[in-house]
């Protein structure tokens, strides 16, 4: 039979009947559109449509699902970009019936050649406000919010650039960025083994690499669980930034970027006296723009992601300040005990 060519409340709730049977306790939640903010860009409405059409198409819809599968937890409303226009108006009208908030974030265009290594290490300026808006909007919401999709630049990525070791080194900015500013975490966009973005590059079938974007999520998941703090930076004209974390495990996090080029950064970190010692974890690259040989602890992330890392370097600490040389683009990770 020919697949519809649109959809109606009647078949979104079929399918989510389906999804909720095939899923069980693997499905979180159900979420109704995509992008929305874009429909009137990318004609799939007309120009004229507003938030306030969503808005009743995504009420009817929910709806549907809700009296196909009593109970069923639904997210949204996934808006590309447009925060004030959609999402926050979004939490206000539904914000007792949906258990996320969700919006995408992207830097920018990934087909423009000003989508560089450069432009996505420097800070993006609206990233915080955008994040502290969508707190707001989130407070009366159960899961708070979420960035639902993102990465480096749309379109899929800049090619041999969101694929590249500097990827690494962003994301993990990325990642404390979005926590500081109470987000409950973030999805990352992804698939296939192209050279555009994604954090694990696939055949469609298997895994093919690791990409240098896993690499940088994977050390910033090393101090977790735990409480992130407020962290003062005084690092001059260095492209720098620092982040501790109140570890679950009664240990100290010190997460250090270091995106410049070619100076090292002499780090002291002042800490609490009982401080003796810091285990460290380096993630390293050959250049910003190599799209091989990423490193964390001297050893690369396997297809099946195994990991046989160097032992970690022991620095003992004295008069409760740590003294650390953090190499031209590199992290690193110091536990404090």
């Amino acid at each position: 039979d020919a697949l519809p060519i649109s959809n109606t409340p009647t078949l979104m709730a079929d399918e989510a009947a389906y999804a909720a049977t095939a899923l069980g306790a693997n499905l979180y939640g159900f979420e109704i559109g995509n992008e929305p903010d874009e429909y009137h860009a990318n004609s799939l409405r007309p120009a004229t449509y507003t938030y306030a059409n969503f808005l009743v198409e995504w009420q009817a819809y929910a709806a549907a699902v809700r009296a196909k599968v009593p109970g069923a937890v639904i997210t949204g409303p996934a808006s590309a970009y447009n925060t004030a226009g959609y999402t926050s108006p979004f939490a206000k009208d539904e914000g007792t019936s949906i258990s996320l908030l969700t919006q995408h974030y992207y830097r920018a265009n990934g087909q423009l050649a000003t989508s560089t290594i450069d432009l996505l290490l420097s800070p993006d300026p609206g990233l915080p406000g955008t994040l502290q808006a969508l707190q707001k909007a989130s407070a009366p919401i159960t899961g708070g919010f979420r960035l639902g999709e993102a990465n480096s630049f749309y379109n899929g990525g800049a090619a041999n650039v969101s694929n590249a070791y500097g990827t690494a080194l962003w994301v993990i900015d990325f990642l404390f960025i979005n926590a500081l500013n109470g987000s409950a975490g973030v999805n990352f966009h992804g698939g296939g083994s192209g050279p555009g973005y994604t954090p694990i590059a696939d055949d469609g079938t298997h895994v093919v690499e690791a990409r240098p974007e896993y690499y940088g999520m994977s050390l910033a998941s090393m101090a977790a669980p735990g409480n992130v703090l407020t962290t003062t930076v005084a690092a001059g004209g260095l492209s720098f930034s620092a982040y501790a974390v109140a570890a679950d495990d009664g240990s100290m996090v010190l997460v250090m970027v270091n995106k410049d080029r070619t100076q090292a950064a002499a780090v002291s970190a002042s800490l609490g006296p009982s401080a003796t010692s810091a285990a460290i974890t380096l993630l390293t690259g050959p250049a910003l723009e190599s799209t091989t040989g990423t490193m964390l602890n001297g050893a690369s992330i396997g297809v099946d992601g195994s990991w046989a890392p160097q032992a970690s370097a022991s620095v003992a600490i004295g008069g409760a300040v740590l003294m650390v040389s953090v190499p031209p683009a590199s992290a690193l990770l110091a536990r404090i005990r």
